[in-house]
This record gives C-alpha cells, sequence and structure tokens, in this order.
C-alpha cells in the first residue's frame, strides 16, 4: 500500500505544479486537488455515506454552518476536512468550523488544507478540544520520504484512530522540533553562536569574532547536512543496485566504478518523476536509478541494455534529460524538475520498446 500511495502522490505532485495557479477558488482546490487526495487514500469519493461533502452536524453548530467533507469510516464519522483556496497560506483562523465541529462531533482527526499543504490535528492536549498547532503537516509542494508511511495510517484500509492518536503527540513534537532546528540551522541564534564558541574557545568575544562564528557556523551546517544526505543516499543505492557483470556496449567505463559518486536530491526526485510515468504502464520497482560521474542512469529491470533515461545534472548551469529511440540519445534541457513531465510521451514510447509492448 505505501508503495501504490507513494506513486500516487507523485501524480499529485505533478498536478499540483501544474494548476495550482489556476485553482483561485475553494470549489477548484477540492474538485483538482483534494477529492484525488481523498481518492488516493483509498476512500470512495462518489459514495455519499462514505465521503460526504456539505456536512452539518445536527447540534451545538451555527445554523449553515458546515464542513466541507467529513469522512466515515465503518459507519463512524472519523475525519473531518475543510478546505481553503489554493492561493491563501493557511491560518489557524480558517479552522474556526473545524473547531466547533470537533466538540460536538466524535471525531477525532481535523484536516485543514487549501489542496497544497495539509494540516492534520487531533486532541493531544485537552480531551475533545481541537488543538491550535497541528500534529502533521504534509506539502505537495515537498514530498518527505517519510509521508507515505505516516498517510497510510489514515487510508481506509488501515485507519486506527487508537494508533493515529497514540502517535499523535509524538508526531507534533517531531514536527516542532523540526520547525525548530530548521530555524537555528537557516540561521543561528545568538544563543547557539555562544554555546558553540564556548566549546571551541576560550577568549573573550568581541563583535567581530561573534560574527566570524555566525558565518563558520551557518556553513559548517549547512556542508554537514548535505554530507550525510549525500553518504546515506549513495550507500542505499550501492546496496539497492549493485554494479551488474555485462556493462552495455559503449557505457562509459565509470558505470562500474562507485569512487567519487555522489547521487544529488534533484536526481533522486528526477528518478522518482520517471519512474511515476512509468508507473501507469509497469511495475514502479522494475524501475531503478544507477548513478556514475558522467550522468544519472535510470533503467528498467535494471539492466545497462535497457537505458529508459539519463539525468545529465552535473553542470551548475544547464540541465538535460536524455530520452532514447532505439540507441540514439536526444538531450533535452530541463529549467525546472517538473519540465520531465513535459517528456512523458517520450519516456513511454521507450518503454513500450524496451518491454515490446503493442503500440497505444
Amino acid at each position: 500500500m505505501a508503495m501504490e500511495l507513494a506513486t500516487k502522490l507523485v501524480e499529485l505532485e505533478k498536478r499540483t505544479a501544474q494548476h495550482r495557479e489556476l485553482l483561485l477558488t475553494e470549489e477548484a482546490a477540492k474538485t483538482a486537488l483534494v477529492m484525488p487526495f481523498i481518492q488516493a487514500l483509498g476512500y470512495d469519493v462518489f459514495n455519499p455515506a462514505e465521503v460526504v461533502p456539505e456536512f452539518t452536524a445536527d447540534v451545538g453548530i451555527k445554523k449553515g454552518e458546515k464542513v466541507d467533507y467529513a469522512l466515515v469510516i465503518d459507519g463512524r464519522l472519523s475525519i473531518l476536512i475543510e478546505c481553503k483556496p489554493s492561493s491563501i497560506e493557511l491560518d489557524l483562523k480558517h479552522a474556526s468550523q473545524l473547531f466547533r465541529y470537533f466538540a460536538t462531533t466524535e471525531a477525532r482527526v481535523a484536516i485543514l488544507t487549501n489542496g497544497v499543504v495539509y494540516q492534520f490535528y487531533s486532541d493531544t492536549e485537552q480531551p475533545n478540544k481541537m488543538d491550535e498547532k497541528p500534529f502533521f503537516v504534509f506539502s505537495m509542494d515537498g514530498i518527505r520520504r517519510t509521508d507515505p508511511a505516516i498517510l497510510e495510517r489514515f487510508a481506509k484500509s488501515s485507519f486506527d484512530i487508537d494508533l493515529i492518536i497514540a502517535e499523535a503527540g509524538r508526531l507534533k513534537l517531531q514536527s516542532q522540533l523540526r520547525i525548530e532546528l530548521e530555524k537555528e540551522f537557516a540561521h543561528p541564534s545568538e544563543d547557539f553562536v555562544r554555546m558553540m564558541m564556548a566549546r571551541l574557545y576560550n577568549g573573550r568575544a568581541n563583535a567581530a569574532m561573534k560574527e566570524q562564528y555566525h558565518a563558520a557556523l551557518t556553513s559548517s551546517i549547512a556542508t554537514l547536512i548535505r554530507d550525510r544526505v549525500n553518504e546515506r543516499l549513495t550507500s542505499a543505492l550501492n546496496v539497492a543496485n549493485p554494479a551488474p557483470d555485462i556493462i552495455e556496449e559503449g557505457a562509459s567505463d565509470d558505470m562500474s566504478d562507485g569512487a567519487g559518486i555522489i547521487t544529488t536530491e534533484d536526481e533522486i526526485a528526477g528518478f522518482r518523476i520517471v519512474q511515476a510515468i512509468a508507473a501507469r504502464h509497469v511495475d514502479p520497482e522494475r524501475v531503478v536509478i544507477r548513478d556514475s560521474k558522467s550522468y544519472c542512469a535510470i533503467l528498467l529491470d535494471d539492466n545497462n541494455r535497457k537505458s529508459l533515461a539519463r539525468l545529465h545534472f552535473n553542470s551548475p548551469t544547464t540541465r538535460y534529460v536524455g530520452t532514447f529511440l532505439g540507441k540514439v540519445e536526444t538531450r533535452h534541457p530541463v529549467a525546472a524538475l517538473t519540465d520531465i513531465y513535459r517528456l512523458e510521451d517520450a519516456i513511454v514510447a521507450r518503454l513500450r520498446e524496451l518491454d515490446g509492448m503493442p503500440p497505444p
């Protein structure tokens, strides 16, 4: 389920990137983004007994006030969803209906969303009173590796409110700590700089010394994070995709040598997009990534003779994605990762060629 959900999320990420600027009304965001998200979690959006639109409670609510969607699982009201236009940033003031409905219904999970950002709330601080801060935030602008596993807990097939509530407090604390750490790492506070200086410098610090430490600390944090990420990515890729015994004729020799190869986050993201495109036609696990010093190869069946695409992302100024017809590679310049979606026809044609599929 997690892999299937991850693939669906990548598709929704594509749709969000393509259409978010056009979705200026709440109804547009609901139809184009929120309903497909609900559907990706396994709910039947066409069954009004399961996905209740314009939900109104019988008691305790202002007349005429309603919540955009209520999800009913096994006959029990479980999740409330309030939607806003994609053009606005979510704020707690947008959740007034959710606060009131949370207190008067049996729902224990509430979601505030603009179709791009999804904020998940519960009552971790006081029973039957919705918290003012979400315990989990998910954004279509930047799907994290851990998001599909967390979102799977809210899927119809695996929904367990007791497990969700038990985890909500930990997720909330983890989320808040992450926010504070990101702030600290991006712009180290005076307290943090002072703490690090105390460990490394015994003399009396003047303003110039503090400024020097602040700059060095900011740079060191960025370098440390980048190096740790690259180490883990490279290690994981080497384990998942060991070098084969047979090398494609004409392939660069550096494909068999992992020394000095660093797979970047953009290359991973580009691979995921190609994998999502291919997933409509084949098992996505058949599509693998293999990095080299010259380019990042995306292969079918982990076979060097079955190049599906190549990511030429090493240049600091210009990046290309290579598609294939036979043994001929055509390089396409890409300004943003989402430009890869424009190459879908070429990627699918190559997939059909490699897998012996009949023409569409």
